[in-house]
């Protein structure tokens, strides 16, 4: 069969979006409900060309073209401090917990005691669900100055003279915000990596079995070259988050003693633009982050597809 006669085989868009209409219907309300709460709202972006008060109609203000956007920038030491914040926190806890549930699933197929593996397994999913909130009262029962569990221990013991200042100093911020997206989210990547482990066949491990590999190199041979190319693509879809963050756990656990080092992009939006209420600033400090992490999300679907061809588009 030549190349020409597969061309003109080929079905057109029409012929495809026929045999597969009734899949197209049952998409359709997802559709509409993206485009209504995804898309409409994008026209809001108005607002940081226009000189907005609330109250106003949207459509209705001075034109002001890229002022807001040049205010931006002019605050060149906020908007440093800001970046080293989010991307810090961010980056370094993308690849954090990707790794962590990577090597958590690989742990986790090795436990022959199956109910076992479940325990874990639901114990460290349990965490994604808790709130910002509970969250804080736990890190504050646990390392509270004068009060919290773990410091109240370290002291008595003689390891230390005074409990860590774990939630009003400046110097534990980041490591703190790590360590929190680490606990919440590596149970929900563990479960994502064991679903692509599911799917592993079973002869492979049967074929090592029979050449005499032990369980190191099974794990490390056939488990983890498996999972990387999910690995990718949770990488390329949490890039493009990289300057967002989890604005319920900031806000909780934000105060005037640890602002420098814990405002994030997110918490400054939502400062100029419900408190302060500077609506066009605001909007313009969002149209930025929001570009900016589309360009990343290109940039890194684009070279993990380079590399070994699992890119997402």
């Amino acid at each position: 069969m030549t190349l020409t006669s597969l061309q003109i085989n080929r079905p057109t868009l029409w012929q495809r979006i026929k045999r597969q209409k009734w899949l197209l219907l049952m998409l359709l309300p997802l559709l509409v409900l993206t485009i209504i709460f995804s898309y409409v709202p994008l026209t809001g972006w108005v607002m940081a060309f226009t000189d907005y008060h609330i109250g106003a109609p949207l459509f209705g203000n001075p034109w002001t073209g890229l002022k807001q956007f040049q205010r931006l920038f002019s605050y060149s030491n906020d908007l440093t401090r800001l970046l080293r914040n989010t991307v810090v926190i961010n980056f370094v806890s993308v690849f954090n917990n990707l790794a962590c549930a990577l090597g958590l699933t690989l742990l986790l197929r090795e436990v022959k005691w199956k109910n076992g593996a479940k325990a874990v397994q639901t114990v460290t999913f349990f965490p994604y669900f808790v709130s910002a909130v509970i969250a804080y009262a736990i890190v504050n029962g646990l390392f509270s100055v004068n009060s919290g569990a773990i410091n109240m221990t370290l002291m008595k013991a003689g390891v230390i003279k005074r409990g860590f200042n774990l939630l009003g100093s400046a110097d534990y911020s980041w490591g703190l915000m790590i360590i929190m997206n680490l606990w919440k989210h590596t149970g929900y990547n563990c479960v994502l990596f064991m679903s692509a482990a599911a799917g592993i066949p079973t002869d492979q491990y049967e074929s090592a079995d029979i050449d005499g590999a032990t369980r190191l190199q099974k794990a490390m041979y056939i488990t983890l070259p498996s999972l990387l190319p999910t690995a990718c693509v949770l990488l390329i879809m949490n890039s493009g988050w990289i300057l967002n963050s989890n604005m319920d756990m900031f806000m909780v656990f934000q105060n005037p003693t640890n602002l420098e080092t814990m405002e994030v992009l997110d918490m400054y939006i939502y400062k100029y633009g419900l408190k302060l209420m500077d609506y066009s600033y605001a909007t313009a400090a969002s149209i930025a982050k929001t570009v900016v992490s589309l360009l990343m999300l290109l940039i890194v679907n684009k070279t993990v597809d380079k590399l070994n061809g699992t890119g997402i588009f």
